[in-house]
């Protein structure tokens, strides 16, 4: 293992350790946490860093490893968020790889992983309809993956393209268009 590999591993292990935390800052107001998305945050600056690789799987492990840790959030929302945060890691981490590394192309694939991480959510939500006896309609879709999550939505456009040009500008990322390690 070089030393360029060993940091990608120190990285991802922040962004999963940054997960686990943010939350903490809404946890105690519920609603508050559904609507800022405190998770979301790391697992898609990861993507953009690190590259999708490393996206899913600090997307992968957060709500899981958070859930066996402190019981939050519940089983039931955990499972999904695994497959929507692991959505959002890879597909930002794809879509930045793939699209010039302009404004343009940051906020093309940000609002990609966006989109891609709530139709998986909601597939992963309705696959549990028939374990878990949960509703799930075309309303609470809307309600859960944009109504709710609408004060997250836009912080997540205000605040990710923000640092992700701060960390661009700081030299911690620096692949471009022709860099192999993002599926590596």
């Amino acid at each position: 293992m070089n030393n360029s590999n060993r940091m990608e591993w120190v990285l991802a292990a922040l962004f999963l350790n940054l997960c686990l935390v943010l939350p903490f800052f809404v946890g105690n107001i519920p609603t508050f946490g559904q609507m800022l998305l405190p998770m979301h945050f790391p697992v898609l600056i990861c993507g953009v860093v690190l590259g999708p690789k490393y996206g899913a799987l600090v997307g992968g492990l957060a709500p899981l490893t958070r859930f066996f840790m402190i019981g939050m959030p519940p089983l039931l929302n955990a499972i999904p968020m695994t497959f929507e945060l692991a959505t959002y890691g890879a597909v930002i981490g794809i879509l930045y790889f793939m699209l010039p590394k302009t404004k343009i192309g940051l906020f093309a694939s940000l609002i990609g992983a966006m989109l891609a991480g709530r139709v998986v959510w909601a597939i992963a939500r309705m696959a549990l309809i028939g374990i878990a006896d949960l509703p799930f309609t075309f309303e609470i879709f809307l309600t859960g993956a944009f109504v709710n999550a609408f004060p997250g939505i836009v912080a997540q456009l205000i605040f990710i393209p923000t640092l992700v040009l701060a960390l661009k500008r700081a030299g911690w990322i620096k692949h471009t268009n022709t860099t192999a390690r993002h599926f590596t």
